[in-house]
């Protein structure tokens, strides 16, 4: 059965516990790190734990994620999002990986910070996979053997400033900005017998309450299994690290299409991005202060709810 756990700030100390309905019921321990409470807490010992509780106006949720963990990557991950961002997907058959700055991670009621010098902002909803062991050499991950390595789920925005990421090719800069990551409220444990549901969550994404993004992990392209195993032939990887899995269709960026690309290549690169930056700019999707975002991924018969992200866009001060 999954459990809901969250990091929270309480009387100026941090601490973790089992969230029920509203009510934290506190997990004895001192942990350095998401890994490190991974380390020392099962999905089983949590299920049955009893002791103090804390009601959930009485604190103040943290991300579930540490500053000390990796936060790695897929981009283009679904084939609708893949179109709206110009690839082709029939002839792009490689996992894109990146890498956010762990100093972009934020709970999931922060204030989305906007940039002054961004001016083209965007959401990007994401299940984010957090693992539950250290992988320091290549392993065979498959489906059966999933639940080995992932710990549990979490919902991420991975908020991009498109006007950096695209004509600098930045993805590391354009998405890194403080508060550019928010993770949680919850982190959302799985036993073995949970970790197939994984393939059917649902992801919702509203600006202003209007549905931008609606679709499911039963879309994505590489799954969590084969994207271990090919991280794991290039990387150290550790518990807690989290990886988020890529975005589905309806976000604010949309690209040319390949062939109009190929003839952009012929334009000097001022002309080019000068044209690209002008039709970015008649986007309403973009988003501007006082903007509300809000993100949840659960599954249809709600036995896995990884709760509700919601973001204030404010401007730079």
């Amino acid at each position: 059965m999954p459990v809901n756990v969250v990091r929270f700030s309480y009387q100026n100390t941090i601490q973790w516990g089992v969230w029920r309905h509203k009510r934290i019921t506190v997990i004895p321990g001192d942990f350095e790190s998401t890994g490190d409470f991974l380390r020392h807490n099962t999905v089983e010992q949590l299920i049955t734990l009893e002791g103090p509780e804390l009601h959930a106006e009485a604190v103040h949720l943290l991300a579930p994620i540490t500053y000390n963990q990796q936060f790695v990557c897929q981009g283009a991950n679904y084939r609708q999002h893949m179109i709206e961002s110009g690839m082709d997907p029939d002839a792009k058959h490689f996992n894109m990986i990146f890498t956010k700055a762990s100093s972009c991670l934020a709970s999931a009621d922060c204030d989305l910070i906007k940039p002054r010098k961004v001016q083209l902002l965007d959401y990007e909803i994401e299940l984010g996979l957090v693992l539950k062991r250290d992988i320091t050499e290549k392993v065979m991950v498959t489906d059966d053997s999933l639940h080995q390595f992932i710990a549990g789920a979490v919902v991420v925005n991975d908020y991009s400033a498109r006007d950096i990421q695209i004509p600098q090719m930045q993805f590391y800069k354009g998405k890194s900005f403080r508060t550019f990551g928010p993770v949680g409220p919850y982190l959302c444990l799985l036993g073995a017998q949970d970790i197939h549901h994984l393939k059917n969550l649902d992801l919702r994404l509203t600006v202003n309450g209007e549905v931008r993004q609606n679709d499911s992990t039963a879309n994505l392209i590489h799954g969590p299994a084969a994207t271990l195993t090919e991280l794991s032939s290039i990387q150290d990887l550790h518990a807690g690290d989290i990886i988020a899995t890529g975005t589905p269709a309806g976000c604010a960026l949309s690209i040319p299409s390949p062939f109009v690309q190929r003839i952009a290549t012929l334009l000097p690169e001022h002309i080019k991005w000068k044209a690209f930056m002008r039709t970015q700019l008649k986007r309403r999707q973009y988003l501007k202060a006082g903007d509300i975002v809000e993100a949840s991924i659960r599954s249809t018969d709600g036995l896995i709810d990884l709760g509700v992200q919601r973001n204030l866009v404010v401007d730079e001060r």
